[in-house]
């Protein structure tokens, strides 16, 4: 297994990747993208990596093989979230600037559409014929129907639900459970984790956490808990899933904001973002620009009690401000249509997550 790590270098407009070895992490290589990428690399199972170039309107494609930026496509203004279909014939791309939903075919690199949706979209989540996004300037989560996109008519591809979470409440982030029913909101302006049942679309919980800042949302391995990154506080809270309720606090980097997680050996990676050096009391280090391991073997969840261990973490410098991490194994990728011939650099036109 070659687990790869992907991390968004905000301020140095470039993709860090870092490969898992047995005796450690080694740096790749650094992949120039456009100007303030932002949110996560996503990929295809042939893979192709995606990420949006904020300040440029454009989304940069990656091989994930190759480690090389080969087209750009044009989207709507202040692309940030983005989310590729089952099937990876389609992604969308949350616009923040255009209050607006891309629609981009993977196959011609063109944007199909752009579906209206509330103020400053951010990132979001694809569950079966449904897109929950995250509408940050007006309080709630966006209901986009996508069934229509199986067969490829885009012209019913529109936002039929608002799920309020709070007016000001700002919210960044989401992610959905391994069973698929609930989604956990990261907010960057309440004290609290949102929880949405997908069975009903509403607000069912939701949890107190020590402070504002939530940015990402993870799951353990066994989906018995959630963990969601407090960027102002430099912890990780740990909802239990049947409880929901916190039931510890893991330290971490400094600023903390995307999160990810292998599920072969339970490690967590999260971005400390932050542009200074940070002191926390009782945190792994002080490093910012880097990827904070944090390694959870024989660490129990359930209690923050000394019986429930403790992790052990490492730092794995990145470019400057990186704001999201993303993992891709090599070793699963699908060659049935990947197309390791270099490729120019180009911008699509305009037909129609960060």
């Amino acid at each position: 297994m070659a687990i790869e790590l992907y991390s968004t270098d905000t301020d140095s407009g470039q993709i860090s990747v870092i490969r898992k070895e047995a005796d450690g992490y080694t740096s790749v290589t650094a992949i120039p993208v456009g100007n303030a990428p932002r949110g996560s690399v996503k990929f295809t199972r042939d893979g192709r990596g995606f990420v949006s170039n904020t300040s440029t309107n454009s989304v940069s494609e990656i091989d994930a093989l190759t480690h090389r930026e080969v087209a750009r496509i044009t989207v709507g203004s202040g692309p940030r979230g983005i989310g590729i279909l089952p099937g990876d014939r389609y992604m969308l791309v949350s616009n923040s600037g255009s209050n607006t939903v891309s629609v981009v075919d993977l196959e011609s690199r063109d944007e199909l559409t752009q579906v209206a949706v509330g103020r400053d979209p951010r990132h979001m989540a694809i569950v079966g014929e449904s897109a929950y996004v995250c509408i940050w300037g007006s309080g709630y989560i966006s209901k986009i129907d996508i069934s229509g996109l199986r067969s490829g008519d885009v012209s019913n591809v529109r936002e039929i639900a608002r799920i309020r979470v709070q007016e000001n409440s700002h919210p960044y982030s989401l992610n959905v459970d391994r069973t698929g029913r609930y989604a956990l909101v990261a907010c960057n302006s309440v004290d609290y984790v949102p929880v949405i049942d997908l069975t009903t679309d509403k607000v069912v919980q939701r949890v107190p956490v020590t402070s504002q800042g939530g940015r990402a949302v993870a799951f353990s391995p066994d989906n018995r808990h959630a963990l969601v990154t407090l960027e102002r506080e430099s912890v990780i809270a740990v909802i239990d899933m049947e409880t929901f309720e916190v039931t510890r606090y893991l330290p971490t980097g400094p600023s903390p904001r995307g999160i990810a997680v292998d599920e072969k050996d339970f490690t967590i990676y999260s971005s400390a973002f932050s542009r200074g050096a940070v002191m926390h009391a009782g945190q792994p280090g002080s490093m910012p620009h880097a990827i904070t391991v944090v390694r959870m073997d024989n660490v129990d969840l359930s209690t923050d009690d000394e019986t429930g261990g403790q992790p052990v973490f490492e730092d794995i410098p990145v470019g400057f401000g990186p704001c999201s991490v993303s993992l891709f194994d090599t070793d699963h990728v699908s060659l049935d249509n990947v197309d390791i011939n270099a490729q120019h650099i180009a911008s699509s036109s305009v037909g129609s997550a960060g």
